[in-house]
């Protein structure tokens, strides 16, 4: 099963296929040879990340130059970490170097990167990325901006190297609200931490008619105690940080994750791992043989993703021999 964009003339666009780079266990140098590959296979989308490994730009600027048939994303820059100017600056030095080819995502984040990690203020973050989204669209037309927004004021900035077609602008949203905000003032959503059947609960809060990106994590083993095992630890890493925890519980998975919570705030860690259900791993990690591995992503393709981005976990399994089992059509 494919996915589609919506095309301007209302034939579908090409599929896309998309996976997280960079490769862990691999340097960057390296990832010259599976960009190649990727093609080869064919891939058509890298999505980078910004967490605590690379930053988001660096991986795509080389794909950029070493292997112009892919798309490029970032998924995500957060809107704190930098100032309004570099965020332009930077969308549209990837705008230049991969023209018509790149996508700027930007999102809150979380308060554990921007204020225990990078030293910032997490406050008002629906504001904040709303205002940074309107600052992007009008420095990257080439507009002079010199305006106080809500959150931050910038006076008298213009880019000097003005890019001829401005990069998309996707905006990350777990809830109704920011969902809502990306339906209207952005040009693509990304969702991620979510099954395939919440992809029907999530998406039509955009109010439709915009792409769609997630991030979803697959595991292609058949070993489901190896798996689940892994993704209790994940789970318990980012579903126990408020965005996440508050977006699960509007997604009505808050009765099956309260133990967990309960355990977590109390400081028992091995605890909340052991109340993660069985049920909730499988929802949240893709997981099987490559065949149940692609049945699966295609449900959240079904439901409404248009650009679906594997972070690939290889479980018992090279990481090579995984990209390339998982390789589409999906």
């Amino acid at each position: 099963m494919g996915m589609t964009e919506e095309a301007t003339d209302g034939v579908p666009a090409e599929p896309r296929y998309g996976i997280t780079i960079p490769f862990d266990g691999m340097t960057l140098p390296e990832h010259r040879q599976a960009y190649h590959r990727l093609v080869a296979a064919g891939y058509t989308d890298v999505w980078s990340a910004e967490t605590d490994g690379t930053d988001g730009f660096t991986p795509l600027a080389l794909a950029a130059a070493w292997e112009p048939a892919l798309r490029l994303g970032v998924a995500i820059i957060p809107a704190y970490t930098r100032g309004p100017a570099l965020l332009a600056q930077s969308a549209a030095a990837m705008a230049e170097a991969a023209p018509g080819r790149f996508v700027f995502g930007l999102g809150t984040s979380s308060d554990v990167i921007v204020n225990r990690w990078n030293a910032a203020e997490f406050t008002e973050p629906y504001k904040r990325v709303r205002d940074t989204l309107r600052f992007l669209r009008s420095a990257l037309a080439g507009e002079k901006v010199d305006q106080a927004y809500d959150t931050f004021t910038v006076r008298g900035f213009r880019l000097s190297r003005p890019v001829d077609s401005p990069p998309p602008l996707y905006l990350a949203a777990l809830r109704p609200g920011m969902l809502r905000l990306a339906g209207r003032e952005a040009d693509g959503v990304i969702i991620n931490w979510l099954s395939a059947e919440d992809v029907a609960t999530v998406v039509p809060e955009t109010g439709g008619g915009i792409p769609v990106a997630a991030r979803i994590f697959v595991c292609p083993t058949e070993d489901a105690d190896a798996v689940r095992q892994l993704g209790r630890r994940m789970i318990a890493a980012y579903l126990n940080v408020s965005v996440y925890a508050e977006f699960h519980r509007w997604l009505g998975r808050g009765p099956m994750l309260e133990p967990m919570w309960e355990a977590w705030q109390a400081g028992d860690r091995k605890g909340a791992l052991d109340r993660i259900p069985d049920e909730v791993v499988d929802a949240l990690i893709v997981h099987g043989s490559y065949d149940e591995c692609k049945a699966h992503l295609a449900r959240y393709v079904a439901n409404g993703v248009t650009i679906p981005v594997m972070a690939v976990i290889p479980v018992g399994v090279d990481l090579d021999a995984a990209v390339a089992g998982l390789a589409p059509p999906w």
